[in-house]
């Protein structure tokens, strides 16, 4: 094989390799910024006050044991209940799309992640 040839393989190989380990380091930046992602959760709201707790659905979260957690949501129902308990009649629905909350923690259950201590935005 020529030297020319040689070399142009060399730096065809060195470049693939460099792009290779850069796109893979921005993929696990990216994986441990911390963010969650659910499709639908909901939100109870009493009278006028919003619950910190949320229960949502579809979702993918990160690995990393950071303190707060970002979740992005897809569609997030909002049910305003008539009064303060979980099990009376509820007033109305609003749905809202493409919401990122903070919240402290979550737990999974069977497919639904129950995310606490989420201050209102």
């Amino acid at each position: 094989m020529k030297p020319a040839l040689k070399r142009l393989f060399g730096a065809t190989a060195a470049v693939a390799t460099c792009a290779t380990a850069l796109l893979g380091t921005g993929a696990g930046t990216a994986a441990a910024n911390g963010r969650a992602h659910c499709d639908r959760a909901e939100q109870a709201i009493w009278i006028d006050d919003p619950s910190r707790n949320l229960t949502a659905h579809g979702c993918t979260m990160p690995d990393n044991k950071h303190r707060w957690v970002r979740v992005d949501i897809d569609t997030l129902v909002l049910k305003h209940y008539k009064d303060e308990y979980e099990n009376g009649p509820v007033d109305h629905t609003k749905t809202v799309h493409d919401r990122t909350v903070s919240c402290l923690g979550y737990t999974t259950d069977k497919g639904t992640v129950n995310l606490f201590g989420c201050p209102p935005n």
